[in-house]
């Protein structure tokens, strides 16, 4: 269990998750559980139709007592809300939290990517960073992944095993040693737990 051999130096400051098939019913689940206080930011990938506007921020606005909304560029992330990628733009953290969204190029087929939204965590945050993987077919996010954890971050996955796509957290289950494998139901719990100190800070 995290924290037992690998004590916490530091609170985290942001929490990013990347998703991709049968994510919306994940991020629904997982989004739905948290309090409207949840003391970090949280920032999204969801790969999405590349040629079509959504409306996942406003489905998960509904379903969430966080504030859902589609990222804006250089706009600054806060707690109780989650922030999404737009379709067909990659979401970067800068310092201060600040969001930026790029056209950059795809990263393994896809645009937005979780390996660069966790890169960026990663490189901002560092040690304060944690991340967590969902269901979703490909290798999106394991190698940002390995980035978070070579900077002392934490990395959560969805347990393959229990997954509806186990593409995505198996991939990052082989690329590092994953902090935490749950189901998805103790997601939103874990989230919480590994953030409380940050919200006695």
């Amino acid at each position: 269990m995290l924290g037992a051999s690998r004590p916490r130096a530091v609170p985290y400051e942001i929490v990013a998750i990347g998703t991709s098939a049968g994510g919306v019913k994940a991020l629904v689940k997982v989004l739905g559980a948290l309090p409207a206080d949840f003391p970090v930011p949280l920032v999204i990938v969801q790969h999405l139709d590349p040629h079509h506007d959504t409306i996942l921020a406003d489905l998960l606005d509904r379903r969430s007592r966080l504030r859902v909304k589609l990222a804006e560029n250089g706009e600054t992330a806060e707690p109780g809300a989650a922030y999404l990628a737009p379709p067909d733009r990659h979401l970067l953290v800068a310092p201060g939290g600040k969001l930026v969204l790029s056209q950059g190029d795809k990263v393994r087929f896809v645009r937005p990517s979780a390996d660069s939204l966790f890169a960026s965590v990663a490189e901002v945050y560092g040690a304060a960073a944690l991340v967590c993987v969902l269901t979703g077919t490909g290798f999106d996010g394991s190698t940002g992944a390995k980035e978070v954890t070579a900077r002392g971050g934490t990395v959560v996955a969805e347990d393959p095993d229990t997954a509806e796509f186990k593409g995505m957290p198996q991939a990052v289950a082989n690329a590092v040693a994953v902090d935490l494998v749950l189901p998805l139901d103790d997601i939103a719990g874990a989230l919480v737990a590994l953030t409380e100190r940050t919200r006695s800070l």
